[in-house]
């Protein structure tokens, strides 16, 4: 009897620890960029990193894991990554669910399927070309904006940290 509670405790005890199992439901899908929007703009004291990126664009795939490492770093503070996919809204299934579960992506992920961009790239920053990947950091007033590619986890704490840390 003991055998199975110690066993019972170990499998429940190796869920906890996993990472999380995306599915379509789990993937807020935004029509269009005035719905999402407020994502860009929060009114309270969270730091947030946001990041525009797509499972097609290579420099945006080599980055995600160090914004997957900062989420560990900063676990205890008021801190949120926001993963943006632009990707197609038809390839949700077949492509962004099952590259979220193999990469272990535990950040929030939402996809913006407003194809018409040059509608809403000034609004993110006027300075965007439309290139991703790009990064927002943001606190209130606070602000910052990173059209490049990151190369490695210290450099967006680099890009945080200012602002995490500015009371």
């Amino acid at each position: 009897m003991l055998r199975y509670v110690i066993v019972g405790l170990f499998l429940s005890l190796s869920f906890l620890g996993s990472a999380q199992e995306w599915s379509v439901d789990k993937v807020r899908v935004y029509q269009t960029f005035d719905e999402m929007e407020p994502l860009l703009h929060p009114q309270n004291d969270t730091t947030y990193l946001i990041n525009f990126w797509a499972t097609w664009c290579g420099p945006c795939v080599k980055e995600l894991p160090y914004f997957e490492e900062i989420n560990q770093t900063y676990a205890d503070q008021a801190f949120k990554t926001i993963l943006i996919s632009l990707d197609l809204e038809k390839k949700i299934e077949a492509k962004l669910i099952p590259f979220l579960n193999k990469k272990g992506i535990k950040s929030e992920v939402v996809l913006l399927a407003d194809g018409k961009a040059h509608r809403w790239i000034d609004k993110v920053d006027p300075s965007w070309s439309g290139a991703i990947p790009i990064t927002i950091v943001r606190r209130g007033d606070q602000y910052a904006f990173y059209e490049k590619e990151f190369h490695s986890e210290q450099e967006l704490i680099d890009i945080v940290s200012p602002i995490l840390n500015h009371k």
